[in-house]
Parts: structure tokens; sequence; C-alpha cells
């Protein structure tokens, strides 16, 4: 890796760092902080709910912000809407605020997520490209993944041993903290690289076009398309059973009011997100194919989700725990490799949304029908429920495979050139920049 490509990367990590670092002091208490404001489980989970509908309704409007402001003053949007709807989140814990104001702030939240989402792993992977680095993408996703992981932990740690020391709001006042630091780093070192924006085209009318060309670069070719479709069952059960984990691990320990262990899930997932990051490229190695990976991901997740359904032992749900964040993070650097590797690069932060669209699609119906499991069956068996759904993503992953996409067994080495016609409908370019020689969270 040239000098240029590192300090690429050093920037990319930093973002990271500093955006995941401020997401998760409220990862391990959300939920929590959710019930503690009056929320049953059902409108706990519909309140997450709204906030992935918000993403849905805005991944591709700010991806044309992405794409024709760029994708600098799209992260600049998202640290500041961000840090604006998190504090209205703690108002209304104060005021213990209906259900309806918690849908409207949820929805506000997901909009500044999808001003992260596509635009900053768009930006590193044009970044790349331009300055010369022709390396494997599964490396630099799998740093990113680590150094994520390590904010994580410290996070999701410090905010439930402060919320037990204070109270469930502080987290959400040190996350806007956060946040405004993040923007003025972003203002002062990030720079689009390698892209230039579209400012040209009205914005109704680029909308239009970036979703047609989100489709054509994403559900039109069947070996993205089935990567996507897959995504709302994986995705959406993922999100549920993240903040799940919380009332459930409260529940095994006998303490209501143990925030601490609450952080202990976030913080166990965070660990595994270290180890997988570190492993993905050494799993990548192992395997011909990036979908076996994938596939082998999903199921051995079911597994877990339905024995933590019928687990009733603490220790043994921590280690059960730690499996299935280290089996996700190891597969989540390669999925976006394989990924990246099948997107021309003008459209790349859109389809990057487009697929961030389609994975919070699931949670928006995912989230209340296990909230609801929960509440009429408990947490255990809204797990194994979990499990079920997630499952249904395996036949997706397995029609993604028999396209046989050059990117399904690029190596790290490279990238695929192109897709195929058969394959994908139509040439394509593989993820090289088109002027030659890519950090993104949750309520």
């Amino acid at each position: 890796m040239n000098t240029a490509a590192r300090r690429i990367q050093r920037i990319y990590l930093g973002l990271t760092l500093g955006n995941t670092l401020a997401a998760s002091f409220i990862w391990g208490v959300n939920t929590l902080f959710l019930l503690d404001a009056g929320l049953s489980s059902l409108e706990a989970f519909a309140a997450n709910a709204f906030f992935t509908a918000g993403m849905v309704l805005f991944e591709v409007p700010t991806g044309v912000v992405a794409d024709s402001w760029g994708r600098r003053a799209s992260f600049l949007l998202g640290t500041i809407t961000l840090a604006v709807s998190t504090y209205l989140y703690y108002l209304m814990w104060q005021l213990h605020a209906p259900f309806w104001a918690w849908a409207v702030i949820s929805v506000l939240l997901g909009l500044g997520f999808t001003f992260f989402s596509g635009a900053v792993e768009a930006w590193l992977v044009d970044a790349l490209r331009f300055s010369g680095y022709e390396g494997g993408l599964e490396a630099v996703f799998g740093r990113g993944q680590i150094v994520a992981g390590v904010a994580m932990l410290v996070g999701s740690v410090a905010g439930g041993v402060i919320a037990q020391a204070t109270n469930l709001g502080v987290p959400f006042l040190l996350r806007v903290g956060v946040l405004m630091v993040m923007f003025v780093v972003a203002f002062a070192l990030m720079r689009d690289i390698g892209f230039t924006p579209e400012r040209s085209v009205h914005p109704l009318r680029a909308t239009k076009e970036l979703l047609v060309a989100s489709i054509d670069g994403g559900l039109k070719k069947p070996p993205v398309r089935y990567i996507m479709l897959a995504a709302p069952f994986t995705a959406g059960v993922g999100i549920y059973v993240f903040y799940a984990l919380q009332p459930y691990l409260l529940e095994l320990f006998g303490d209501p009011k143990a925030y601490a262990i609450a952080g202990l899930a976030a913080a166990l997932v965070a660990a595994s997100q270290v180890l997988g990051g570190w492993l993905a490229p050494r799993v990548r190695a192992l395997f011909r194919k990036r979908t076996t990976v994938l596939i082998l991901s999903v199921v051995v997740s079911v597994v877990i989700l339905v024995s933590l359904g019928i687990n009733r032992v603490f220790w043994l749900a921590l280690v059960l725990l730690a499996v299935w964040g280290v089996v996700a993070a190891a597969a989540g650097p390669v999925r976006q490799a394989y990924l990246n590797d099948m997107i021309p690069s003008k459209q790349r932060a859109t389809v990057l949304s487009f697929d961030s669209l389609m994975a919070s699609s699931g949670g928006v119906v995912v989230q209340p029908v296990l909230g609801r499991s929960a509440d009429l069956y408990g947490y255990p068996a809204s797990l194994a429920f979990a499990g079920l759904i997630e499952a249904i993503a395996i036949p997706f992953l397995i029609a993604s495979r028999r396209q046989h996409a050059p990117a399904d067994v690029a190596s790290d080495a490279g990238v695929a050139t192109a897709v195929p016609d058969a394959a994908a409908g139509g040439p394509a370019d593989a993820g090289a920049s088109d002027q030659a020689p890519r950090p993104d969270g949750q309520p």
C-alpha cells in the first residue's frame, strides 16, 4: 500500500472509530432506555422499526446527496442530523413522550444514518483506487471492522457502566458530544478523491435517475439482486437480536437494573467484531468462493439463535453470543467486497445505499413482529423465531452463488473486471474507479 492509500485508510479508520464510538454509547442500553420511558416491548421495537422505515424512505434521496453534492457533504449532514435527533430522544425520555413522538424522531434518526450508508464506503473505495491501491478490499474492510469493534467495545461498556452510575439518559448526551467532534474532524480531513460530484442535475431528476441507476446496477444484476434480497432477513434479524439480547441477558442474570450486564452484551458483539475483522481475509482464503462464506455464516447464525431460544444458562448465552458475533463479523467484509467488486464507481454510493435500503426494509417488519412475540412468549422464544426467519436468506445466497459472477472468486490480489452478460444482463464496471489509478449505525 502506497503513502496516499495509507493516508486514505487512516482517515477512513479514524472516521469509523469516532462514528462507532459515538453510536455505541447507547447500544448497550437502548432497549432498556425505551422501556424505562414507558414503552412496551412491542412499542420499543416498533420505534426501532420506524428508525429502519426512515432509512428505507431516505436511502435513495440521500444517495443523491452523496453522488451529487459529494460523499464529504453527506457525512457532515449525517453527523448534524444524528446529533439533533439523539438529543430529541433524550428530551422525550425525560418527558415520557407518547409513542407517536418516538416514531417521528426515530424516522429522523433513520434519516441521519442514511447520509452515512453507502457514502463513506464509496468514498473509501474510490479514493483507494484513485491513489493506486490494487490490493483486495477484504483486508481494508477487515481493518475497519476491527477498529469499529474496538470503538464499540469501549463505547458500549462505558455506556452501560455510566448509565448504571448515573441514569439511562447520560449515554445519549455523550453520543451528541462525540458526533459534534466528528463533524469538525471530517470537515478538516475528508475530501472527495477519485470522484467528481454531478451537481448540474435537478434534485428530483437526480433522485429518479439514481433510483433507476441503483436498480440497473443492483436488482437487474442477478448476483447482486439475490444478495440484496437476502439482506432483509439477515439484517432485520440482526438488528432485533442485538437489542433483544439486553433484556434477554438481564432476565437470565436475574437483575433488571444491572445495566452494566446489558452493556456486556454489546461489548461481546464488539469484541467479536474485532476478532471477526481479523479473521475475515483468513476465512476468505479458506474458500474458493465468497458466497460459501456467506451461506455458512447464515447457517451457523440460525443454529445459534435457535440454541439461544432454548438456553436458560447465563454463561452459556454469553458463549453463544460471542460465537454469533464472530461469525457475522467475519462474513461482513466478505459481503462488502463481493458487492463492491460488482458495482461501477459512478453509482457506487447509490447502489450501496439501495442495498442498505433493502436491509432496512426487513427491520421495518421483523422488529415489531419479533417484539410482539417477545411480549407473548418471552425473549428466548423470540430469538428462536428470529433464527427461523433468518433461514429464509439461505436460498437467495445460493441463487447468487449459481450466477458464477467473477467477483465471487476474486482474490485478495485484485477485483473482478466485469460481470458477464450471461450473469448480469449486460456489461458492467466491477468496481474500478472511472478515473483510474471507502465509516456507517442504529439508534
